[in-house]
């Protein structure tokens, strides 16, 4: 099972430089206001974090479903 898994902040202004670099096409822009994750697709890998400019995109261990 895939363990961490990108969290895209409240912060986020949909510039969509994230979603060329995701390998998963886990990253998509909801709407021209955030970038959403694919958590189906999403494997933790980083590169998004790596990219964000502003900072809002952090990896982390998956949270239970509720």
């Amino acid at each position: 099972m895939k363990t961490k898994i990108a969290y895209i902040g409240k912060s986020c202004v949909a510039c969509g430089v994230c979603v060329p670099v995701c390998p998963k096409s886990a990253l998509q822009v909801e709407k021209g206001v955030r970038a959403v994750v694919d958590v189906e697709k999403c494997v933790g890998c980083g590169k998004c974090e790596r990219s964000c400019a502003a900072a809002v995109i952090s990896i982390a261990e998956r949270r239970a479903a509720v």
